[in-house]
């Protein structure tokens, strides 16, 4: 049973880089073709793609977002992190990980963590 579980603070200051870690459980982040995203939905609005890192350690990220957002992995502890930087309350959120295919069809996501972005 494959779990994704997404982990880090739940309140950022404006300016600072919100830091974001998703821990794969039940299969490793470099096999069978996976690709790991991150994905956020402000509230009252609806999903948004944020990035992806795939099995092979290739990142992509949101053009809009490009410039903010990091995206990498730690393969001895099976998780992938996401950076975003010089954050506003526009940022605020509630930020999932996902894993997917090639395609874009996410077969098991994390339960979600609400960030907010406040001083």
């Amino acid at each position: 049973q494959v779990q994704l579980q997404e982990s880090g603070p739940g309140l950022v200051k404006p300016s600072q880089t919100l830091s974001l870690t998703c821990t794969v459980s039940g299969g490793s982040i470099t096999g069978n073709y996976y690709y790991y995203n991150w994905i956020r939905q402000p509230p009252g609005k609806g999903l948004e793609w944020m990035g992806v890192i795939n099995y092979s350690g290739y990142t992509y990220s949101r053009p809009s977002l490009k410039s903010r957002t990091s995206i990498s992995r730690d393969t001895s502890k099976n998780q992938f992190t996401l950076q975003l930087s010089s954050v506003t309350p526009e940022d605020t959120a509630v930020y999932y990980c996902t894993r997917g295919d090639s395609d874009y069809e996410y077969d098991y996501w994390g339960q979600g963590t609400q960030v907010t972005v406040s001083s």
